[in-house]
């Protein structure tokens, strides 16, 4: 039975919602530890007081907002916990809204809610009435110190809450539009490209779409254990405007060979123009850089491959 890690209520109109929250989400990063390059051993980082030059315990340590130059307001935990007011444990629901009018890019985490201590039949209330409306409740509340806009929802019978991001800390597009290009597309290359989309798409499977990188540096980190020297990736050259409806074409051409073969859930990447540079071999020396470099560069050419 998973451990929640926070209790609280769901609050719509006058009802309350007992609640507890879950993790919905695991990593799976690779645990790359620190290491001396001159002797291989473990990297330390020390909390340290910079005025007495010791290291100082979480028991001794405090927060502080920095009000002018050198002068800082401490706050003890207590007092940052005060701030939370008596709400401090409520997923307040301010509005409804369609799914769909929800921009990806404001979603941040993802969390279960669960129901909490006799609130079985509220809980349940909620999540069919979400169901049944296609909608997500949009609230608030203050997890780990800080204040989260979040969306709630339905899926797989349980109610999903995400952390959103708030307006101001969305960056603006403003000033990224590239320069316009010297011709438009012509007629031709838009319908072509038009038919390679159509001929990728598909349904979104996410058990289909495995963590390619994370196999690569494994790979890597398993063959370097045995003194195997490591090559350097190929490099992958941009498609000159000039050729873009060549390259179109191939992706169409090779897009329906893998489809014929039953091979649709893992294309190649369509062979560049141009050549792609031969491989080197690079040192087997335990360096850090070498290894993340290396890594980086058959994550992207298997990404290319699956």
């Amino acid at each position: 039975m998973p451990r929640s890690i926070w209790n609280g209520t769901v609050a719509f109109g006058l009802v309350r919602v007992p609640v507890k929250l879950y993790s919905a989400t695991e990593s799976k990063r690779i645990a790359l530890r620190e290491r001396h390059t001159q002797d291989g051993a473990a990297i330390e980082h020390r909390r340290l007081c910079v005025k007495e030059g010791r290291e100082v315990p979480y028991s001794e340590i405090v927060k502080g907002y920095e009000v002018s130059e050198g002068s800082y307001v401490v706050l003890t935990k207590e007092e940052v916990a005060a701030a939370e007011g008596p709400e401090a444990h409520v997923v307040e629901i301010e509005h409804f809204v369609d799914r769909e009018q929800i921009d990806p890019a404001y979603y941040e985490r993802s969390y279960y809610l669960g129901p909490g201590k006799l609130g079985e039949e509220s809980y349940r209330l909620l999540q069919t009435a979400l169901e049944r409306s296609g909608r997500a409740g949009i609230g608030r509340f203050v997890f780990h110190n800080k204040a989260h806009l979040v969306a709630i929802r339905t899926a797989q019978d349980v109610i999903v809450l995400h952390t959103m991001r708030f307006a101001d800390e969305l960056a603006s597009g403003e000033g990224l539009e590239p320069a316009k290009p010297a011709k438009q597309p012509t007629k031709l290359e838009l319908d072509t490209a038009q038919l390679l989309l159509a001929q990728l798409d598909g349904k979104f499977e996410p058990q289909s779409y495995a963590n390619t990188y994370r196999d690569a540096v494994m790979a890597m980190i398993e063959k370097k254990a045995k003194g195997e020297a490591i090559e350097a990736p190929e490099s992958l050259q941009v498609t000159p405007e000039g050729d873009l409806l060549s390259a179109l074409e191939a992706s169409l051409a090779q897009s329906k060979g893998s489809r014929g073969k039953g091979t649709a859930k893992k294309r190649s990447r369509p062979t560049p123009p141009s050549g792609n540079a031969p491989k080197r071999p690079v040192s087997g020396a335990s360096s850090g850089n070498t290894t993340k470099r290396s890594a980086s560069g058959a994550s992207k050419r298997k990404r290319g491959e699956d």
